[in-house]
């Protein structure tokens, strides 16, 4: 794995999910637990989305695999690390929007690799 492989894998994945992280601490003080996901959610990908147009600059759909693959990884763990383990949320961790948040972790790159691939491929 070279340099620009690890930055992109775990530095921004590890970015991304404590900004998310991060963000659910400031919004439990404003919020009720069960929107915090929701509200959270479409910040995380739009920042996801930056870094993926702005940050990444490979144009090979595998090095996109391999990020959304390891991204996934990295938020499923953490989670279960530093929040289910930690904090033991009362009425549970695991519902629709951790699940949709696991689905766009690891979909949001592929798409991104696809679409600068063709971008690639048409020049």
């Amino acid at each position: 794995m070279n340099a620009t492989v690890g930055r992109d894998a775990f530095l921004w994945g590890f970015a991304i999910w404590f900004i998310g992280y991060l963000l659910g601490f400031i919004f439990f003080a404003l919020l009720p637990a069960a929107l915090i996901g929701w509200v959270v959610m479409p910040i995380g990908a739009l920042i996801t989305l930056w870094v993926l147009l702005e940050k990444i600059t490979s144009d090979s759909l595998p090095h996109y695999a391999l990020l959304a693959i390891i991204w996934t990884l990295i938020a499923i763990v953490l989670d279960y690390v530093f929040l289910v383990m930690l904090l033991k949320p009362a009425d549970g961790y695991y519902k629709a929007d951790v699940y949709l948040y696991y689905a766009f972790t690891f979909i949001l790159p592929l798409v991104i690799g696809w679409y600068k691939a063709t971008l690639r491929a048409r020049s």
